[in-house]
């Protein structure tokens, strides 16, 4: 039996997208790892399979390349939302999102970012501004959680940064119980240049929840205001947040083709 998906992206962060809500189907961590490679299966960043919800237009399920079920992810919510259409309600295991897609993007309300160390998680209390801690050049990091952790190192020229090394052992670092995601960037007068390393995913296009922490991070330490616009590799993200508030985030999402597949031969 074959079961239908979309090939989806946002700015190049690319997703295999199962529509569930009518006929649930099974998944886990071995199946989209299998699914996600890029040279035996479909292959992606994230596979995302939708449920129906009683308290949301759809509850998202959310699996990095490596299998992991992780809480949240920002351009597969515009995706999901654009492939929906009109201005769903998306239930995820990082909170619920609000989304609206229209004619010039599409537009998704994230819940209010959380600072305290406990909620990030951090292995133990420090001040999560400027936590107290380096890896090599890589020092005194934010940290906030927007539904996923998210670690920010503002830096002079984040293309100079070996992300590829530095994203790996900062991500399974032991003072980030729950692994973390690494985003270094660069505050100009057009806005906030910026490489993410997505934890079980590893370097990506765009990172949508990278974009947001970032610009909340920026905003909160002074060095930008709202609406700020972030970019990224596969291109920009406009960021409106204020204290206190939910955060929104706006920018595009393409889908790129629909195909069946036989989900049993992937375990």
């Amino acid at each position: 039996m074959l079961t239908r998906f979309h090939k989806m992206h946002g700015l190049g962060n690319d997703f295999v997208v199962f529509d569930a809500r009518t006929a649930d189907i099974a998944m886990d961590p071995s199946r989209a790892r299998a699914l996600a490679d890029r040279h035996t299966g479909v292959g992606c960043d994230q596979l995302i399979v939708l449920r129906a919800c009683d308290t949301a237009d759809a509850e998202m399920r959310i699996f990095n390349r490596d299998g992991g079920e992780v809480e949240a992810c920002g351009n597969a919510a515009r995706c999901v939302a654009q492939l929906i259409g009109g201005a769903p309600t998306l239930s995820t295991r990082g909170g619920r999102l609000a989304a609206d897609a229209g004619a010039n993007g599409v537009t998704v309300e994230l819940e209010p970012p959380k600072f305290a160390w406990g909620h990030i998680p951090l292995a133990e209390a420090m001040d999560t501004r400027a936590m107290p801690v380096a890896w090599d050049e890589l020092e005194r990091p934010a940290a906030v959680n927007v539904g996923n952790p998210h670690l920010v190192f503002f830096v002079a020229d984040c293309d100079a940064v070996d992300l590829g090394d530095l994203g790996s052992r900062i991500e399974n670092d032991p003072l980030f119980p729950e692994r973390i995601n690494v985003n270094v960037a660069t505050v100009r007068a057009s806005g906030i240049a910026l490489r993410v390393w997505e934890r079980g995913a590893g370097l990506t296009q765009a990172c949508g929840t990278g974009a947001c922490a970032t610009a909340v991070a920026a905003i909160r330490a002074g060095l930008a205001q709202s609406p700020v616009s972030v970019s990224l590799p596969g291109g920009d993200l406009a960021i409106e947040w204020a204290q206190g508030q939910s955060i929104r985030m706006t920018g595009p999402a393409t889908h790129v083709f629909t195909g069946e597949i036989d989900l049993e031969a992937f375990g």
